[in-house]
């Protein structure tokens, strides 16, 4: 496995919370779930080493992107963006919507034989738990992301895992949507 750009990948991986919905015209889908619970809907889209997860509660449309693409990225509605290398948390609360946005984000590189194990055990993963996943080629090898979701009655979990083979690099998001 050829490991040439692993720090660049790891600084271009950003999230970014909109206060509005996101076009798919914008990215190269891959799958799509759709969610709801008490009055809530969820929609998840997978892309290669990206995703895009859209929560709506009455008048309130929030959307988060991961993504590798800056130039890609829309700029309306931006209510926060951060770079996910190394570890983070970051919280929002949409307070006239009493709606709760929480994050954390772990970027990790693996060394070549780890990377491989990882990726086998979360192509099992994936299946088992009948997540939504795609998986992909790049230069180095195989390539991998995941979206599972769990719903509650008011509120809806998301755990997303991104395994790019280029950099060893898994970069994981676990997202919770809190009704209040």
């Amino acid at each position: 496995m050829n490991l040439p750009a692993k720090s660049n990948l790891l600084q271009a991986y950003q999230v970014v919370l909109y206060n509005r919905a996101l076009h798919p015209e914008f990215f190269q889908l891959k799958g799509r779930k759709v969610v709801a619970d008490a009055g809530y809907e969820l929609e998840a889209w997978i892309l290669p080493g990206q995703h895009v997860l859209r929560f709506e509660h009455r008048s309130l449309c929030v959307t988060e992107l991961v993504s590798d693409n800056e130039r890609g990225v829309p700029q309306q509605g931006i209510v926060s963006a951060f770079l996910c290398a190394g570890e983070r948390d970051f919280e929002h609360a949409f307070s006239p919507d009493k709606v709760n946005y929480m994050t954390t984000v772990q970027t990790e590189t693996l060394s070549e034989n780890l990377y491989q194990a990882t990726h086998d055990e979360m192509v099992d993963f994936a299946r088992q738990a009948q997540a939504l996943s795609h998986r992909w080629n790049d230069e180095a090898g195989k390539c991998l992301s995941i979206i599972d979701i769990q719903r509650m009655s008011r509120e809806v979990h998301v755990q997303s895992y991104h395994l790019i083979a280029s950099a060893a690099m898994v970069l994981r998001t676990q997202t919770i949507f809190e009704l209040k």
